[in-house]
């Protein structure tokens, strides 16, 4: 009998219910056979075509693919409408997993990761600089250019993603690098013994190129991954309009408004350098009797 008879079989009722049964007999007697559908009734219902356990509990399975939105809103919002609109029986429960499982376990490191990378890039900058203040100065180009970020994702209509958090870490360290590099320059000036305002001025013009070269290279280098549509676009949009956003407002922030910062930062130290001078260089011209 080959398969196709097999399923055929399957399928009629009447011809499995037409199947003998063997009844027992006594010994030495001959056996006789009832058909099945005298021992059994058979009909067609809806079922589970395969029962899935999970710890010893019977689990089914719903899934969905989200486009056009973020996978965090839709989550909420179909757990708002699970808990208004659906009855469980009694003994089951709903859990969320896939891509959302793997989300909050990722937004919970991240939690950890991004204050830790702050705090890291702070002191860093009080070492190379030697101060809290011109460190704060400096580091008053992160919050500028997450703004940039955030507000670049929402004029692209992009959602938060675990890829735009890494690119706002990506964007801080650029953004402190520019700060750092004219910063260091003023402060160069001024050990050199300059007034504040030409180490100001100076220090400005000399890395203007340089900070605004490096914001380019760096915002042009992630165009094709903003502009990118296929497979991978959605981990790769979000993470380059980000950068390119807020490299925008911190480029804006070191060029024009980080050398006003250093003018208040840095003018009490320098007063207080000039004071000493005086003292560290006077001579009495009176000779001695």
């Amino acid at each position: 009998m080959c398969s196709s008879d097999l399923n055929s079989l399957r399928n009629d009722i009447d011809a499995i219910g037409a199947l003998p049964v063997i009844l027992p007999g006594a010994d030495g007697a001959q056996r006789l056979s009832v058909p099945l559908r005298t021992l059994a009734q058979f009909s067609f219902t809806e079922g589970l075509n395969q029962i899935s356990r999970e710890n010893g509990k019977r689990r089914v399975v719903v899934q969905a693919n989200i486009r056009g939105r973020d996978l965090g809103g839709f989550v909420s919002e179909a757990q708002q409408k699970v808990a208004s609109g659906v009855k469980l029986p009694s003994g089951a429960f709903v859990e969320w997993g896939g891509q959302f499982e793997n989300l909050k376990a990722a937004q919970s490191r991240l939690g950890l990761v991004v204050p830790v990378c702050f705090i890291l890039i702070l002191a860093l900058l009080y070492a190379a600089l030697g101060g809290i203040a011109p460190a704060l100065a400096v580091f008053s180009a992160v919050p500028l250019a997450l703004a940039g970020g955030v507000f670049a994702l929402v004029a692209r209509g992009l959602p938060f993603s675990i890829s735009a958090a890494v690119g706002f870490i990506a964007l801080s360290g650029v953004a402190v690098l520019n700060g750092l590099v004219m910063m260091t320059s003023i402060r160069k000036r001024l050990d050199a013994g300059l007034p504040l305002e030409t180490s100001i001025v100076d220090g400005a013009l000399e890395r203007f190129r340089p900070v605004l070269m490096t914001a380019l290279v760096a915002a042009i280098g992630f165009v094709p991954m903003a502009l990118a549509t296929e497979t991978g676009a959605e981990v790769q949009r979000p993470l380059a309009t980000v950068v390119i956003g807020g490299l925008i407002t911190a480029t804006l922030l070191t060029l024009f408004v980080l050398p006003a910062i250093c003018r208040l930062v840095l003018r009490s130290g320098h007063r207080s350098k000039e004071g000493e001078m005086p003292t560290a260089y006077s001579y009495d011209p009176t000779p001695a009797e």
